[in-house]
């Protein structure tokens, strides 16, 4: 919540920059980024009042005889647009987003990442959060023709996006996210950030900001960012790795432990929550028909609900612990990619591990990756991850933790509008189709 501290911090900042515009930021449902601005002179009664705008343009919100809806500026997610003119400058401030009576919109995806994070206060944790970032630079917005022919961690001739990388790593540290580290990744064109680990909330503010600077930079530079999870047959796809520990209010991290890998029994019962719950938040996690084509059994992506300490294509991956370091002490969650709202997923992702530790699930056997077969999986009672779409809608339509944690509205639209996609994709004739069918019969 805002503070006077913040307001004021803010206004003084807005007159001494010479600030002409606040862009105002929201998400919708599906985690498309919204924007309207207004002017300094707007500003300090929006932190009180609000300011108005019409709820039924933005898709998930509300429908055309409700359309009032008030977006509430947080003042400590105040930041100044770096790419813009420094005189008459523009900045841009996240909102929570109320009805005309001052109560939270129940299809806010932020303010349902808040109730969840709420919970979790009153239980004394504070989840933290790091992400990594996987996108796809291409020469236009139409065809994914790769840009180089690099592979991970390259660093030649061919990486052609090595000083995008660093534009794009230098912009977001001038709005206060920090960047641990940039790369080439695995395939052709596909480039990794890794974002250092914050409170859950900031966390998702940073991911909004990060996939909009990525895009700008590449636009600066006449190339096109994508966040496809599979734009590329025959190659690796994008993820959007979540590191997730929880802390204490005094800051001390509750997932580091003395025995059993570094990690205490909390952390056991809440990866036992990711895993128990995985299937259902996977249509939170993994919101495209193309997601699905990203989760193949090839050893570097999950396709069951396991865990382990050294194989990347277990679902969570308990990083090696370094000495010394307790803060330091996290899961890795495997199967999100970035084209889930990430307000959302983390809702669903830190809801089901504190869902683990409420029931004190126990952590299931590490699993070592020697031994893939179904029949294996289901004796040692591992689930198969969604593999489509459509198994994906079905299996979160049935989970009571998923509606309890996301509320009807979210719940209502999601399901609405991903029978759509699913049923559109199902009745679209591809090219593999008339490749294969055309002439043969």
């Amino acid at each position: 919540m805002s503070t006077d501290r913040n307001i004021d911090f803010v206004l003084r900042t807005v007159e001494k920059r010479d600030i002409r515009f606040v862009r105002l930021w929201f998400t919708d449902v599906l985690g498309n980024l919204k924007s309207f601005s207004i002017s300094p002179a707007e500003l300090e009664e929006s932190f009180e009042e609000g300011i108005g705008f019409d709820g039924s343009a933005v898709a998930g919100f509300v429908p055309l005889e409700e359309s009032d809806m008030l977006a509430f500026p947080c003042a400590e997610t105040f930041q100044i647009l770096p790419w813009r003119p420094h005189s008459s400058g523009v900045a841009r401030i996240f909102c929570r987003i109320c009805t005309p009576s001052g109560e939270s919109f129940a299809g806010d995806p932020r303010s349902c990442l808040e109730r969840v994070l709420n919970v979790a206060e009153d239980r004394g944790f504070v989840p933290n959060v790091g992400p990594k970032l996987e996108y796809f630079y291409f020469n236009d917005d139409k065809e994914p023709v790769p840009v180089d022919e690099a592979g991970y961690f390259d660093l030649t001739p061919y990486d052609s996006a090595r000083d995008l990388r660093r534009s794009t790593t230098l912009m977001l540290e001038k709005m206060s996210i920090p960047v641990q580290y940039s790369y080439h990744s695995n395939a052709p064109s596909q480039n990794g950030i890794d974002l250092r680990y914050c409170e859950a909330l900031c966390c998702a503010d940073n991911i909004m900001t990060a996939r909009l600077v990525i895009k700008q930079e590449a636009n600066e530079q006449g190339l096109f960012a994508s966040f496809m999870p599979k734009p590329l047959a025959g190659c690796s796809g994008s993820g959007m790795f979540l590191s997730e520990s929880l802390f204490d209010q005094n800051g001390e991290n509750l997932f580091w432990g003395t025995e059993d890998y570094h990690l205490s029994e909390l952390a056991h019962h809440y990866i036992a929550g990711i895993l128990r719950y995985a299937p259902e938040f996977s249509l939170v996690t993994n919101p495209t028909v193309n997601s699905y084509k990203r989760l193949l059994p090839n050893g570097e992506v999950p396709v069951y609900t396991t865990w382990g300490r050294k194989n990347r294509s277990a679902l969570v991956r308990i990083p090696a612990h370094k000495p010394g370091k307790h803060l330091s002490a996290r899961i890795e969650l495997r199967n999100a990619d970035p084209t889930a709202n990430p307000y959302l997923a983390l809702a669903a992702t830190i809801a089901a591990g504190l869902k683990g530790i409420e029931d004190e699930l126990p952590l299931p056997v590490e699993y070592t990756g020697k031994d893939v077969t179904d029949a294996h999986m289901v004796s040692m009672g591992r689930t198969h991850l969604p593999r489509t779409l459509g198994e994906a809608i079905e299996t979160f339509e049935e989970s009571e933790l998923m509606r309890e944690t996301l509320g009807d509205h979210i719940c209502d639209y999601l399901l609405a509008e991903k029978r759509i996609e699913w049923n559109d994709y199902c009745t679209t004739i591809t090219d593999w189709e008339k490749h294969h069918y055309y002439a043969g019969f």
